[in-house]
């Protein structure tokens, strides 16, 4: 296991070197620059942006931009924001808290809805119960996720008043304001979880060992809970390690919606001021993310599987 735990730190290096060549490259293509985007075009001064553009690096060619760039990285710095001045990194250490939390709370939301409803309806086959769960994440798949988002404002803001629709509080104590973006994020992924636990479930069901469980006079409440649903999850943790990771990234639209500030708000920030640092910085810290957290997925799978503990 732990070869190939090497392999795949090892197979990281060219994502993330395709990663900062990709971002790098495709934000330049982005008619303008932050030179255009600071100073607007009724009050451009040729000889003021000539400067600027020598001050940031942007009157170097491209592949001498990104050589230096990409040397900096390698000492560990992601540069510094053409808007702010602020060093990338501390942004993006800033905004990452706020992200991570929407991120695990939606995944939590998932997970309670998913897996207890996947079993259920696994266990209640082509009854009342399954036909209702079916229909329920087929319309969480079909849902956008903005269109969720706004309705959850127009209900539960605007009409009930039970909870806000914008920010996201100074304290543990406003965790108010993570309900309705956890939610709307949350859902989309429980229609997907959902699906899946019922269909391993049902795999898992027609087993021999789960039937050799019911011979011996088990109970069925033992019999899904300790034997059938422990092996069925493997599949569904493969979905649950994508999502988390696809979320940090996932969330550009929920918080434009409910004006969360993470990481997703900085991106969309970045792109539109044309802050190059910033969004190349915050990507490729979302994708090393990425990466870890499909690690720590096959680190589960060890624990789920005792085939895989034992070398077999």
């Amino acid at each position: 296991m732990l070869r190939i735990m090497l392999i795949r730190l090892v197979s990281v290096v060219p994502v993330l070197l395709g990663i900062s060549i990709i971002s790098f490259f495709v934000i330049r293509m982005i008619p303008g620059d932050v030179i255009s985007s600071i100073m607007g075009e009724d009050f451009a001064d040729p000889a003021v942006e000539a400067e600027m553009r020598r001050y940031f690096g942007l009157d170097m060619p491209v592949h001498e931009q990104f050589l230096h760039w990409f040397g900096n990285l390698l000492q560990g710095d992601l540069g510094t924001s053409m808007r702010t001045g602020q060093p990338v990194l501390d942004e993006i250490m800033d905004r990452f808290p706020a992200t991570l939390l929407l991120a695990v709370s939606a995944l939590v939301v998932s997970v309670i809805i998913s897996i207890p409803f996947g079993v259920i309806s696994a266990t209640r086959r082509n009854g009342v119960l399954d036909a209702a769960s079916r229909l329920v994440s087929l319309i969480g798949l079909s849902v956008p996720n903005f269109w969720l988002g706004i309705l959850l404002v127009y209900v539960f803001s605007v009409s009930l008043g039970w909870l806000p629709s914008q920010g996201s509080g100074e304290s543990l104590a406003d965790l108010q304001y993570l309900v309705l973006p956890a939610v709307t994020l949350g859902a989309s992924l429980a229609a997907i979880s959902m699906r899946m636990t019922r269909s391993s479930m049902l795999e898992v069901l027609n087993q021999d060992y789960v039937r050799t469980a019911r011979a011996k006079g088990l109970a069925e409440t033992v019999v899904v809970t300790r034997h059938a649903l422990r092996n069925s999850l493997i599949p569904v943790v493969t979905v649950l390690g994508i999502q988390a990771g696809a979320l940090l990234g996932g969330t550009v639209v929920v918080e434009q919606v409910f004006s969360w500030p993470g990481l997703g708000t900085m991106v969309i920030r970045g792109i539109t001021q044309r802050d190059y640092p910033v969004v190349q910085g915050t990507l490729l810290f979302l994708a090393l993310f990425y990466v870890v957290v499909n690690l720590v997925v096959d680190l589960v799978y060890v624990y789920l599987d005792p085939r895989l503990r034992s070398g077999h």
